[in-house]
């Protein structure tokens, strides 16, 4: 399976996991928009199934806890080689 089907994957169980709890599907999609991957996507369909959130403020608030969470990893990712690329100039100036 391609990469744009485990999107649009992912995609379609999120927007029923939405429905299923009474939310308009608008409210799945603009999630999977925002989530962007099919692992955020299926990590917040195993959450809805789980914590069956009661309105969509709770559902919102996740989303949003996810897409931090991605962020940060993102950004201490490209921090991490950054400096690793960094040390690795250091070294090379100092065996010249």
């Amino acid at each position: 399976m391609g990469a744009r089907e485990d999107w649009t994957r992912a995609r379609d169980a999120l927007v029923r996991a939405v429905s299923d709890l009474g939310f308009p599907p608008a409210l799945g999609e603009a999630a999977a928009r925002l989530l962007g991957s099919p692992g955020a996507m299926e990590r917040m369909t195993k959450y809805l199934y789980y914590a069956r959130p009661k309105t969509a403020e709770e559902l919102a608030d996740e989303v949003l806890a996810i897409r931090s969470e991605i962020d940060a990893w993102r950004e201490r990712k490209a921090s991490r080689q950054a400096s690793a690329g960094l040390n690795e100039d250091i070294w090379e100036d100092e065996e010249d």
